[in-house]
């Protein structure tokens, strides 16, 4: 009875040909496989923490080196950091701002969203799309005078819904920011791990592509703390301006004394934000992004410049509220474009962490990049309560091109940079050093080094 409680943890790498599922057993060292396997690598019943690690880190090791490689972070990872910083975690999506006009129609509407994409109960992100879209309808035939005030009133209520909502976000943030210091350190600790076990490729590599569905910050924060430099579209000092044409800049340096092309500059990394952010704002006909610190408990004193009005319909998150659809997808179109062309080309692997397979938009490129059969997908997450990893492992008929790291043992953060990534370096010394003793000691010798 006591087994059937513990967490199931679900593991393919390498040449498994169907995924592994075990739990924790007596031994918190130890696992237990849930049912009976035949495996090459295995002939017990149970098997050490270091056995499984010694068939995930390299695998991981050698998959991280590809040619081109992207990692997509969903909101798992921000409930990590959160959870590990303050023992819990909130990513503003239960935020408890509801609508009054047209309730009924916007509640229907969004529970057809959620059961669409699989995700059980409509969140608050799925209240704001159907409401931007009957905004846009309603539009059409704003001279009937019996829906107009309707209208006015549903836009009111829209711009409070999304007030609340970006603040549930930065509450989230604010989280993390005031939890207890030596909390705090860790939980970032764990993030620079995770993150610069990524980026750390080596010069003859692409540099590390990061795209993310969340709107806090999380991930910039992490970045600048491990001193890592991130490549977006934005361009300026005071009020960064997305611009289309930035994707090709990139960061070099002149070795001294070396005469050629310059080098790559190393902890560089691309970064999207797939979904937009917390702090991009539509002024005029820019996209820019505002001054807003890290853990901010509100964007209403940052919105109070010139120019910007407190506009909360103004920020650029995916289910925002603009007045004309073009604008609205404008920023998101470039994003989409970034995203499918670092994923759909040879040689390119995509991790994926704390993302649930729940947006259609990304699903898709994912699946059109698997048709190359040279690009591999790793899937890791705390856990599969929807059930769409696997639905999507099973239904996409690309097994051999998909590893699996999903269950609370193997993919917790803490553990994960622990024991299954890759070291967060590039260790010249130590590959270089490898390298001569095997020149060195794996010959025979037939005579006697002088001295002996």
């Amino acid at each position: 009875m006591g087994k059937q409680n513990k967490p199931i943890n679900t593991v393919k790498v390498r040449e498994d040909d169907t995924p592994i599922r075990f739990s924790v057993s007596d031994d918190p060292e130890r696992f237990t496989f849930e049912t009976e396997q035949q495996l090459d690598w295995c002939q017990d019943s149970t098997f050490s923490k270091h056995e499984l690690r010694t068939r995930i880190e390299p695998w991981f090791t050698s998959l991280f080196q590809s040619e081109h490689l992207s990692l997509l972070v969903g909101s798992g990872l921000t409930s990590a950091v959160q959870y590990a910083a303050c023992g819990k975690s909130d990513n503003g999506m239960g935020a408890g701002a509801r609508f009054t006009i047209f309730a009924d129609e916007i509640k229907q509407a969004a529970d057809g969203m959620a059961k669409a994409a699989h995700r059980g109960q409509a969140n608050i992100e799925d209240q704001i799309r159907a409401a931007n879209e009957l905004v846009r309808g309603l539009e059409i035939i704003k001279d009937f005078s019996r829906l107009s005030s309707k209208l006015d009133l549903l836009k009111v209520e829209l711009s409070a819904v999304i007030e609340k909502f970006t603040n549930g976000v930065s509450q989230g943030e604010y989280l993390i920011a005031s939890a207890d210091q030596k909390k705090r350190e860790e939980a970032f600790h764990q993030l620079i791990l995770f993150l610069m076990s990524f980026a750390s490729r080596t010069g003859t590599r692409d540099r590390l592509h990061i795209f993310t569905t969340n709107y806090d910050r999380l991930i910039e924060a992490g970045a600048d703390l491990a001193g890592l430099r991130l490549i977006d579209r934005f361009v300026g000092a005071l009020s960064p301006i997305f611009r289309s044409s930035r994707m090709d800049v990139d960061m070099h340096y002149n070795p001294p004394g070396i005469r050629g092309e310059p080098r790559y500059l190393e902890g560089v990394a691309r970064f999207t934000k797939l979904h937009g952010s917390l702090d991009w704002l539509n002024i005029g006909d820019y996209i820019r992004r505002i001054g807003l610190p890290f853990g901010a408990k509100s964007l209403a004193p940052f919105l109070e410049a010139e120019g910007l009005g407190g506009a909360y319909p103004r920020l650029m998150i995916y289910p925002n509220s603009t007045k004309d659809r073009e604008t609205a997808e404008y920023p998101y179109v470039e994003l989409f474009r970034d995203f499918a062309a670092a994923l759909c080309r040879p040689n390119s692997t995509l991790v994926t962490y704390g993302y649930s397979f729940g947006d259609d938009h990304i699903n898709r490129v994912i699946r059109d990049m698997l048709t190359i059969p040279s690009t591999h997908l790793v899937i890791i997450s705390y856990d599969d309560s929807s059930g769409r990893i696997l639905e999507k492992y099973n239904g996409w008929g690309r097994n051999s091109q998909i590893s699996l790291l999903i269950g609370k043992d193997v993919a917790d953060l803490g553990e994960l940079v622990r024991y299954y990534l890759p070291k967060p370096a590039i260790d010249r010394a130590t590959m270089r050093m490898a390298e001569i003793l095997r020149q060195r000691f794996s010959q025979p010798r037939d005579n006697k080094i002088e001295g002996e």
